[in-house]
């Protein structure tokens, strides 16, 4: 299996935004951890702020990826594009969260792109993505 790993804005800035939510680590630092965890699942990992780049990695993971790990950061709330792009594409994306956004301000409880994707993970830090591929990989044995 081969899945892409796609992060949205500001979240380059784990380990250095908002500590108190998202910790001190940065993502680069726990996909290697992912990568050594999962070493039988090729991992790719892309990140970008600008919501274009986002929807073209999407639309170029169908000819790349079996599926998709999202957290859009805050394009999950405002993004009618992105999620159009998910429901387009053919193969499965998992939302993930490092924090509950459900526990968070009240326009951060609205996910736009929740409706395209197979499933939704949020509030476990860092592990959401890990819990993420582990969705993936059962979804492929069914």
């Amino acid at each position: 299996m081969k899945i892409l790993i796609l992060n949205g804005p500001n979240l380059n800035l784990l380990g250095k935004r908002e500590v108190e939510l998202y910790g001190n680590k940065s993502f680069e630092d726990y996909l290697e951890l992912l990568k050594d965890y999962f070493a039988e699942i090729e991992q790719d990992y892309y990140q970008s702020n600008w919501e274009g780049e986002l929807i073209d990695q999407l639309h170029s993971a169908v000819r790349n990826y079996d599926g998709v790990i999202l957290n859009a950061g805050g394009y999950t709330h405002t993004s009618v594009a992105l999620a159009d792009a998910i429901k387009a594409v053919e193969i499965p994306v998992v939302e993930v969260h490092i924090t509950n956004i459900l526990n968070r301000e009240d326009f951060r409880k609205t996910s736009l792109i929740a409706a395209g994707c197979v499933g939704s993970i949020s509030g476990f830090g860092f592990d959401s993505y890990r819990l993420g591929i582990e969705s993936l990989r059962i979804l492929f044995k069914k």
